[in-house]
C-alpha cells in the first residue's frame, strides 16, 4: 500500500493533485506547525505582468508553535472577493471559465474558523472536481508520534504501509535506513508538468491548479500520465 501525506495548500498546484492521486492513502497534515512563506496559504496565478500571489490570510500573530488547527483566518481583510476578482479578470477567456468560476466562488464563499479546516474541505473540493478516490484521513484523527521524518514512518506503520511516496524535498530530511528497517521503501514524486494553452504569453508551469482547471477543466489523464516515479529502496 502506498501511502503520501502533505499539509493543507490554499488553491493548490497540479503536483500536490498527482500526488493524492499516486497514493492508496493520503493523510492531511493538519496538526502540523504552520510555516510562514510556504504554499500552505497562497498562491500563483497568471496575469498579462507575470504570475501574481494570492494569499490567504491568517491572524498567525501569537501562534509559534501552534498547529494549523489553532492558525484563524483573518476575515476582517476582504480576501476572498479581492481573489476572485483577480482569476476573473484573468481567466474570463478561458476556455472553461464559465464552468468553473461560478464552483471557485461557492468555494471561497465557505465559511471555516481556522485554516486546517478551510484546507480540509478545499482538498474535498478538488479531489471531487477531478474525481480522485483515494482514502484520505487526518492527521489529527489518527495522532502519530513524532515529528518529520518518525511522524512520517509512524503513520506507515498505524496504516500498514510498505511504500511512502515522499515530494522531492523529503530527501532533505528522510531517515531512510529507518524506512528501510521497517520494511518501508521510498519513493520519491517526480511530477512533470504538462504544458497547456495559457493566455498572457510564454507557458508558465506549477502555478495554482486554477490556471490548468480554467483551461483544461478537470482532465486528470492529463496530470497523471506525465509522470514518474523513482523508488529507493535504501
Amino acid at each position: 500500500m502506498i501511502l503520501a501525506a502533505h499539509q493543507p495548500a490554499y488553491l493548490p498546484w497540479l503536483g500536490y493533485l498527482h500526488k493524492v492521486a499516486s497514493a492508496d492513502v493520503f493523510v492531511y497534515l493538519d496538526a502540523v506547525q504552520f510555516e510562514k512563506n510556504s504554499f500552505t496559504n497562497r498562491n500563483r496565478i497568471k496575469t498579462p505582468q507575470g504570475p501574481l500571489w494570492l494569499t490567504l490570510p491568517v491572524k498567525a500573530r501569537g501562534h509559534i508553535g501552534q498547529t494549523l488547527r489553532d492558525l484563524a483566518i483573518d476575515d476582517t481583510q476582504p480576501w476572498r472577493a479581492r481573489h476572485l476578482k483577480s482569476i476573473e479578470a484573468n481567466y474570463r477567456k478561458a476556455a472553461h471559465f464559465d464552468h468553473c468560476f461560478p464552483r471557485l466562488a461557492e468555494l471561497l464563499a465557505m465559511p471555516a474558523d481556522n485554516l486546517a479546516e478551510f484546507g480540509w474541505h478545499e482538498l474535498q473540493f478538488w479531489l471531487r472536481e477531478f474525481g480522485i478516490d483515494t482514502r484520505v484521513l487526518r492527521q489529527s484523527e489518527l495522532a502519530p508520534t513524532g515529528a518529520k521524518s518518525d511522524l512520517v514512518l509512524d503513520l506507515c506503520s498505524q496504516l500498514g504501509a510498505d511504500h511512502y511516496l515522499s515530494g522531492a524535498l523529503g530527501r532533505n530530511y528522510l531517515r531512510l535506513d529507518d524506512f528501510a528497517r521497517s520494511g518501508v521503501a521510498v519513493e520519491f514524486q517526480q511530477f512533470e508538468h504538462p504544458v497547456h494553452r495559457q493566455c498572457w504569453g510564454d507557458f508558465v508551469p506549477c502555478l495554482s491548479v486554477v490556471d490548468f482547471w480554467m483551461h483544461c477543466g478537470a482532465d486528470l489523464p492529463r496530470v497523471v500520465g506525465r509522470a514518474d516515479l523513482e523508488l529507493n529502496h535504501a
